[in-house]
């Protein structure tokens, strides 16, 4: 069973390596691997309108955060990111962080969620998101300089919520 809860600052030390090792791998994120733990920190906990956790076993095995894509008059458009433990993909974990955010960013009044750069390499994420209604609505073409790939395609993926 994953539960998922809003983060605390308290939750970062368990956040941290999350999503350093995702930094670190370079084939879905674009924070630099040389990104900090204060920088992490700001990126993942500060920066987005709020963030959450997933539980299992009692223990942080994923994280997201959800914000608003664009300020002002784009900000009706949210937009999210997602992680999960390296070693715990393939459990489910990011379907249920994906509609819980999905939930969320409804409560919040958000209109549609954006994701901005999904890497086009990244299929798990990609068939996820895409089953989860998310449509390709653009290609960036050479985008992303995957860590072993070279440059690659990545893609704005686009939900509208039905009101």
């Amino acid at each position: 069973m994953i539960k998922i809860r809003r983060a605390t600052d308290l939750d970062f030390e368990e956040i941290w390596p999350i999503i350093h090792d995702a930094f670190l791998t370079g084939d879905t994120y674009v924070f630099s691997p040389n990104t900090s733990k204060e920088e992490g920190f700001g990126i993942w906990m500060e920066i987005p309108l709020a963030t959450y956790v997933a539980i299992k076993n009692d223990q942080i095995v994923g994280t997201y955060f959800i914000k608003p894509n664009q300020p002002g008059l784009g900000s009706h458009i949210c937009n999210a990111g997602y992680i999960i433990g390296s070693n715990l993909r393939g459990e489910g974990i990011g379907r249920a962080m994906c509609e819980h955010s999905l939930k969320e960013a409804r409560t919040f009044g958000f209109k549609g969620m954006q994701y901005n750069f999904v890497v086009a390499t990244n299929q798990v994420a990609v068939e996820l998101w895409k089953k989860c209604g998310f449509n390709i609505v653009g290609t960036l073409h050479n985008a992303y300089n995957h860590r072993e790939k070279g440059l690659v395609d990545a893609y704005v993926m686009y939900q509208w919520f039905d009101q």
